[in-house]
This record gives C-alpha cells, sequence and structure tokens, in this order.
C-alpha cells in the first residue's frame, strides 16, 4: 500500500479507547497517511471497538456496512476490545479487511503495508495472557483538555465485565514515562490533562522500575503536582477501594488537581455488590463520599451504576435508589447490565426481563438530573476557574470549572483556552 493513501478513524467506548485512537492517527500521519474525517471518503477505515455492552458490538456492524455502502473498495480495520474477544466473529462481517488484537493495536502501520483487498479478512490476535508491555497514548485534538493513559489492563475480574479479557492484566507506564508525555502536551499548549486507565488507582503494577517497593498512584499524583506547564489534572475514574485517604488529602490541598471525582459504585445493594464480586462495600463507599465532602465541600463526585444485574429485584434496586439518593454526589452515569458471553454473571438467575431494566435506567438518569442541577444551583453566583475549551456553532464559549460545571459566554473567542475567574450563573 502506498503511504499517500487516506484513513478516518472512530471510536467506541471509553476515554481510554479514545487517547489510543490519538496516538495511532498520529503514528500513521507520521508516516506519511492523510487523516479524513469518518464521514468522508478514505482508503482506509479504523474501528476502535468497545465491548461493554451488546450495543457496541452492533454499532460496530453497522458502521461497517455504512462504509461499504460508500465506499466499497477502502480497507476497514477493526481493533479495539471487542476485536480481542471476537476476532473470527468481526473478520467474517462483509466488508472487514483486518482484525487486531490487543498485542497488535499499536502495530497498526506495519500491517497496512502489506494489506490488499481480499474476501478473506486477515485476523493477527493471540490469548489475553501473552498481552505484555504498556503502550503510552494521549489524545490531542483541538480541545485543550486532553486524555493521557497511564495504566492499562485489569486484575479485578468483576463478574459483568469482559475488560480482563480484553486488555491483559493490570500494567503501568512509568512515572518517567508520564512526566515525559505531559511535558510533550505542555508545549503543544494543553492546560488541562484527564488521567485516564483501566484501573487507575492499580497504577504501578507491572512496572516497578526494579524497585523494592513498586510505585504507587498516590506517587504519580504527587510527582504530576511539581510539573510546570500543566495548569490542570483530573482523575477520570478510580475504584473507592483504592481511593485512599491520602490521595483525597492531598487534592484538597493541590493547586493543580480539581476536586472532582468519579468513583464506580456499580450497585448499592451490599448483596449484587457480592455476586458482582466488587472489592468493597456500600458502607466504604459512603465513608469515601463523605471524607471528600468534608475537605471539599464544594467537590464534584461521579458515580457510575449499574442497572438490571441479574437477581436485582425491586427490593434490591430500591437498595440502590435510596443510598444514591443519601449520598452526596453530583451526577451518574447509568448502564444498562447486558449479558456477555465468558463472565461469571452470565450464569446467574434470575435474569431481569429488559423492560425492567430500562425502567431502573430512566428512574436513576432523573435522580442524576435532578442530583446534577442541585449541585449546580448551589454554586450559582460563586467564583470559580473556568477553563474555556471551545467555541460552539451558536458562537457560544464553553468550558469547565475546577469543579466541572460546565459554563457559556456569549461569543468571546479570545477566552478560547485560558483560564478565567467567572461567576457561576
Amino acid at each position: 500500500m502506498s503511504f499517500s493513501k487516506t484513513v478516518a478513524f472512530h471510536t467506541l467506548g471509553c476515554k481510554l479507547n479514545f487517547s489510543e485512537t490519538s496516538a495511532l492517527s498520529r503514528s500513521l500521519e507520521a508516516d506519511g497517511f492523510t487523516k479524513k474525517e469518518f464521514e468522508e471518503d478514505a482508503d482506509v477505515y479504523v474501528i476502535n471497538t468497545c465491548s461493554v455492552t451488546d450495543n457496541a458490538d452492533k454499532e460496530c456492524r453497522m458502521l461497517v456496512r455504512r462504509i461499504q455502502r460508500r465506499s466499497p473498495e477502502a480497507m476497514v480495520v477493526i481493533t479495539g476490545c471487542y476485536a480481542q474477544l471476537k476476532p473470527k466473529e468481526i473478520a467474517e462481517i462483509e466488508g472487514v479487511d483486518l482484525v487486531l488484537g490487543a498485542a497488535e493495536k499499536f502495530n497498526l502501520s506495519t500491517h497496512l503495508k502489506d494489506l490488499v483487498k481480499s474476501d478473506t479478512a486477515q485476523i493477527y490476535s493471540c490469548e489475553i495472557g501473552e498481552v505484555e508491555g504498556f503502550h503510552s497514548s494521549y489524545s490531542l485534538t483541538d480541545r485543550t483538555r486532553t486524555f493521557l493513559k497511564v495504566q492499562d489492563g485489569c486484575d479485578y475480574n468483576c463478574a459483568f465485565c469482559t475488560i480482563p479479557l480484553a486488555r491483559g492484566h493490570s500494567r503501568s507506564d512509568s512515572i518517567e514515562g508520564v512526566l515525559n508525555n505531559v511535558k510533550e502536551l505542555a508545549a503543544s499548549g494543553v492546560k488541562e490533562i484527564v488521567l485516564t486507565g483501566i484501573n487507575l488507582g492499580d497504577f504501578g503494577k507491572g512496572n516497578n522500575g526494579g524497585k523494592t517497593k513498586p510505585t504507587t498512584f498516590y506517587d504519580l499524583v504527587q510527582a504530576l503536582d511539581e510539573v510546570e506547564g500543566i495548569e490542570r489534572f483530573r482523575i477520570s475514574s478510580i475504584e473507592p477501594n483504592l481511593l485512599t485517604n491520602e490521595i483525597i488529602e492531598f487534592v484538597a490541598r493541590s493547586k493543580k488537581f480539581m476536586p472532582h471525582f468519579h468513583i464506580p459504585l456499580q450497585s448499592g445493594s451490599n448483596h449484587i455488590l457480592g455476586l458482582m464480586r466488587r472489592r468493597y462495600r456500600s458502607e466504604l463507599y459512603a465513608e469515601r463520599i463523605a471524607y471528600i465532602k468534608e475537605l471539599m465541600p464544594h467537590c464534584c463526585i461521579g458515580v457510575d451504576v449499574i442497572v438490571g444485574f441479574p437477581t436485582e429485584s425491586d427490593e434490591y434496586f430500591k437498595e440502590t435508589f435510596n443510598f444514591l439518593h443519601n449520598i452526596d454526589v453530583s451526577y451518574f452515569h447509568v448502564f444498562t447490565y447486558s449479558e456477555r458471553a465468558d463472565t461469571l454473571a452470565i450464569d446467574l438467575k434470575p435474569i431481569v426481563p429488559m423492560h425492567i431494566r430500562n425502567e431502573r435506567n430512566k428512574v436513576l438518569r432523573n435522580l442524576s438530573y435532578q442530583k446534577l442541577q442541585y449541585f449546580k444551583e448551589q454554586h450559582i453566583g460563586t467564583m470559580r476557574k473556568v477553563l474555556f475549551e471551545r467555541m460552539n456553532n451558536n458562537g457560544i464559549s464553553e468550558g469547565y470549572t475546577d469543579n466541572y460545571i460546565k459554563v457559556q459566554a456569549m461569543g468571546k473567542p479570545e477566552l478560547y483556552n485560558t483560564i478565567v475567574d467567572w461567576v457561576v450563573g
């Protein structure tokens, strides 16, 4: 394949996937490819997949069909979690030319050199236990807030989750490697970095640099707080059992780490948490929230929660609703449970009918809306630091306060990529 080719990317799933897609895009551009938008005609289309839910699988298939209709001669490459979990299934999708598993994702450019259109897709995959090493990546677009991957994989094996099967064991960048990436981002003008990973609080596993004592996520945040050129850091998502008091206390006194946490809960019922094989109970979660709010009453706290997990009766769902209603959090990301092959939950009975799962999803999303409105109302009229990131199509500049409240200002393009004092309205 000539390197005067064009390439378009589409990302499904989490912020980690977006950071990896951005790294792949920069790699191909460095090798001579010209980047195109996914809705444009291109010689190569790369879909970086998720497989957390059945909808992500279906969306991948839909995207391939769309490419087939628009550009039937284009090369189609599928990588990411779905590609690792079900490479043969993907290879059978009409129009797919190349399937790259977890170990081959970052060898995309090499594979494209020899790729030719044929009736049979090429598969490059391996057993997930053979996946080693850490590939750093970060998103870098016109946004001033970027996502930096510092950790990958997970050793937790929660009953509902396929991620360990798709990404392998927990492993991390070194602190030196993270700092080098941060300095590159600072030189490019980025003002805010969001630290991302599959199990971020597990940072340090798989890379202790030969030291007797492995590095930890606490070591990392301390080192980042000293870096010049970056004004803001956020912690994307961290397990409650790994969010230690010392991390909370550090964020409370830091000038660079924002008062904003995203802490997965998944269920407010200890019975369901046990079946999910989560490594905490609701009491510990409530303690973490209370301590954060004691030190940072203004802190924004997001929550992941799953509805419709097998055996979740009305009583257990009510426990979750009441728990979320009573704790001082700011918003939820609500996920409807989706059966995934090769997980422990697949054999649990009784299952929750889909219409009930959907009803519970709506109930919690409504509660989330109320929580978010209440959190915003508490800060109306207060002065916060705002990073303005972009101007939308209506000529309105948009940005976020330190504690993650979205603000808007009519016009004012000069605010782009600046941090200013702003009265929340």
